[in-house]
């Protein structure tokens, strides 16, 4: 019974008191489990990596991320300065150049560290949502990996080893610019113009979604002067000795976009007006390569962040719901709640459990016998997993997101509260990059088709649920049948709508099973 009482007692400081101790992975006993599981004979070196950056991101960087996402912190244009010498410059808050440098500065991608180290780095700075930061990790990695096969002359081999390694203490951060205003996941149909002059090329024309506009150096898709076919080429956002000068490389930002998430992220629209470029790979394998290269990193770790999303959001709900006190308990004693999160922590469970299940897949393709029939089918069964996770993490971690913040009641959506309503909106950005859902339900559809030839959808869904219900994958599998069946989803008539409606549920459920599988896997032998 209470009365009433000028000088209410009630405080959150018992939970903030916690939230500010938590180490991201020292208090998180799953991850560490996950972790040993698929790291093996690595585990101790890459447990001690672990430690080491998560006593970084757990309390520096994460008050960092917080303080810039104030809105009245988010970055703007200069394009003059007071001489009206065109510079555009960005303007970011200085916690987040500091933040920046001290995470690029730990190499994240150098040949030093293990695959695994790289993946618990990124798993535990992707508990910060994206804070300029995420995304450019993203795709400095996609521009290693790319240039990693294709480097072949002096320009293209430096900034290599300016992404991997640094130069003089400086690493660069890599962007990605692949969209054009008639079409962002359309890249055959980009008409950016890339034009031989002697012997340097350079980009005539416009992007219109350039993520990480700040970066040192941009991955680019154009067509060459007369070609239909896209080409890949590598772009210094600067030529040497003009970035202090602050003279850009033969290109303008016309305006930073106002977008709902990622806020602290630069995200601009470009004019190209003869940007110097350096090819990377054939100039006819420009599609191949962004997809089979730029793009499959990316979305491996779009799945991976919203693993990290999840695992932070259901963290703080539940032990909000322990301290927070209503109607004379704690909220989490209620069983309505308590079986809400008990779903929400199973959700963000099985999610890291099957990123990490996908990565250790992918990495094992290294090791395989290129040239079996048995390898070109893991290849493929990666492929689709990459797909599948990105379709499903992303969606599933703004849903969980969401639940969460309502544990706080109205608290939950007041930003100076928590740092869930960033993550929520950031979540969402993740849904529609790198390939928004329909356009990959569809893509893994005819995929599945042309592959019926040499792995049938049967042996295929068998393959991908190995370990886990077999009664559940025998069902998928037929169900895969009868769907497949129809000839493609580009009919215009109520069937083929018909088909569109249970395929897309049935790739959600199908990628659900895998993730319990891996979670099933990690609980037992873990």
């Amino acid at each position: 019974m209470s009365f009433p009482t000028r000088n209410n007692p009630y405080t959150f400081d018992e939970y903030l008191a916690w939230r500010n101790g938590v180490d991201y992975y020292l208090d998180d006993p799953f991850i560490q489990k996950t972790l040993k599981h698929f790291t093996g004979d690595d585990w101790k070196t890459v447990d001690a990596e672990a430690r080491k950056i998560s006593a970084k991101a757990s309390f520096r960087w994460r008050d960092m991320a917080a303080s810039i996402a104030w809105p009245e912190k988010r970055p703007y244009m200069m394009h003059y300065d007071g001489h009206h010498n065109r510079i555009d410059r960005i303007v970011r808050p200085r916690e987040t150049e500091i933040m920046e440098k001290e995470i690029f500065g730990e190499r994240l991608f150098s040949d030093e560290h293990s695959p695994w180290v790289k993946l618990i780095r990124m798993f535990i700075i992707y508990q910060n949502g994206e804070a300029c930061v995420a995304c450019p990790m993203t795709c400095t990695e996609g521009l290693v990996k790319l240039l990693e096969k294709y480097a072949d002359t002096p320009e293209t081999k430096r900034i290599l080893e300016h992404c991997k390694n640094g130069i003089d203490g400086d690493v660069a951060i890599g962007a990605q610019y692949l969209s054009e205003i008639q079409g962002g996941s359309d890249v055959p149909a980009n008409v950016l113009e890339a034009v031989k002059e002697g012997n340097t090329w350079k980009l005539y024309g416009g992007k219109f979604f350039c993520s990480a506009t700040h970066a040192d150096y941009v991955v680019v898709t154009a067509k060459p002067a007369g070609s239909e076919k896209v080409a890949l080429f590598v772009l210094p956002s600067w030529l040497p000795g003009n970035k202090e000068r602050e003279i850009r490389n033969g290109y303008t930002i016309d305006r930073i976009k106002w977008k709902m998430g990622t806020s602290e992220l630069t995200t601009g629209e470009l004019t190209f007006n003869g940007a110097v470029a350096y090819p990377v790979g054939p100039l006819d394998r420009g599609v191949a390569n962004v997809v089979g290269i730029v793009l499959t990193y990316s979305r491996l770790t779009v799945g991976l962040s919203a693993a990290a999303f999840m695992t932070r959001a259901v963290r703080e709900a539940k032990k909000y719901s322990e301290l927070r006190q209503a109607f004379g308990t704690a909220i989490g004693n209620f069983p309505l709640l308590r079986y809400q999160l008990n779903d929400l922590e199973k959700t963000a469970r099985r999610t890291t459990a099957g990123a990490f299940r996908v990565y250790s897949e992918f990495l094992a393709l290294d090791k395989a016998d290129k040239e079996t029939p048995e390898t070109k089918k893991k290849a493929f069964r990666v492929r689709e997993l990459i797909m599948l996770q990105k379709i499903a993490a992303s969606w599933d971690s703004t849903d969980v997101i969401r639940a969460s913040m309502s544990v706080f009641g109205g608290h939950g959506v007041m930003e100076d509260f928590s740092s869930l309503p960033r993550l929520y909106r950031d979540s969402a950005i993740n849904e529609l990059w790198e390939g928004p859902r329909n356009v990959l339900l569809t893509q893994i559809f005819s995929d599945l088709k042309k592959a019926a030839a040499w792995y049938a959808p049967a042996e295929f869904i068998a393959d991908l649920l190995k370990g886990g219900d077999a009664a559940l994958a025998r069902g998928m599998a037929d169900e895969a049948q009868r769907l497949l069946s129809h000839p493609n989803l580009f009919q215009q008539d109520e069937k083929t709508l018909e088909v569109c409606r249970y395929w897309d549920g049935f790739c959600h459920r199908l990628f659900h099973a895998y993730q319990d599988a891996a979670i099933a896997e990690v609980e037992e032998k873990g």
